[in-house]
């Protein structure tokens, strides 16, 4: 059992997470074999968050005086608080993964941005590509004129090019094409 000041320090920090994070997601991991739910939280660490899982009453109080107070008070059963300091929607697509391998593991609401979110919210931009995926769509559609142009300009230097192959391989007899 965890003695008061230990309580405190968790709280502080929950509180300070609270804070920090760009979105919270509310999960559970409750039930979830031993390995299965390290994989889970290195795979949400790896996109740059954060699990807690402590006592309902302490989620509660670190609430207090937050934006997620609505979301952490008068919470039933097991829980656990997912953070994303980094891409929210990387930590709640790794939640939603691990939800179709387990099924204890459901994405109940959450913040983001201080604006909450319900579940369907949730799973919504669980469905979002990664940052990275974005990124390189953006990149694709910026580069697509480009390569187009280049393309054109290749095509341009190879019809000229290649009217001036045809000219040297006439037969020595026979005039040459006109241009």
């Amino acid at each position: 059992m965890l003695t008061r000041p230990e309580k405190e320090a968790l709280v502080d920090g929950i509180k300070a997470d609270i804070t920090k994070a760009r979105a919270l997601f509310l999960t559970n991991l409750i039930g979830v074999k031993s390995n299965d739910g390290v994989a889970i939280r290195k795979s949400i660490r790896d996109a740059g968050g954060k699990v807690v899982i402590t006592r309902n009453t302490l989620f509660e109080r670190a609430g207090k005086g937050t934006v997620a107070e609505k979301l952490l008070t008068g919470l039933k059963g097991p829980q656990a608080l997912a953070f994303a300091f980094d891409d929210a929607a990387a930590v709640a697509k790794c939640l939603k993964d691990a939800g179709k391998d387990h099924e204890l593991v459901e994405l109940r609401g959450g913040f983001l941005n201080g604006e909450e979110l319900t579940q369907a919210q949730v799973t919504e931009l669980a469905s979002l590509p990664s940052r990275d995926e974005m990124l390189g769509t953006l990149l694709a559609t910026f580069n697509a004129p480009l390569s187009a142009l280049a393309r054109v300009l290749f095509a341009i230097g190879e019809q000229k090019d290649g009217g001036g192959e045809a000219v040297a391989a006439a037969p020595e007899g026979e005039p040459a094409p006109a241009e």
